[in-house]
């Protein structure tokens, strides 16, 4: 399953220009990225299984830093 994750700093920007093609199930939120807590986020990660994809417009928009990324993934 492609599943998606869009994020924005703030309720002022526009999540639409965070184009992800098709997915068939897309988190979204309006909210810094500054801690990985994040409800839209948890929720993606206790909603994908193995072999799902994850799509994201950059990298980003799901985490600060590599550190951050790899303890997302994990």
């Amino acid at each position: 399953m492609r599943v998606g994750y869009r994020r924005v700093s703030s309720v002022d920007q526009s999540l639409a220009r965070q184009d992800l093609g098709d997915c068939e199930r897309v988190f979204e939120e309006k909210l810094s990225g500054g801690t990985a807590d994040r409800p839209a986020l948890q929720d993606m990660i206790a909603f994908v299984r193995s072999g799902d994809e994850v799509a994201v417009h950059s990298i980003e928009r799901l985490a600060r830093n590599l550190m951050d990324l790899q303890n997302i993934i994990k």
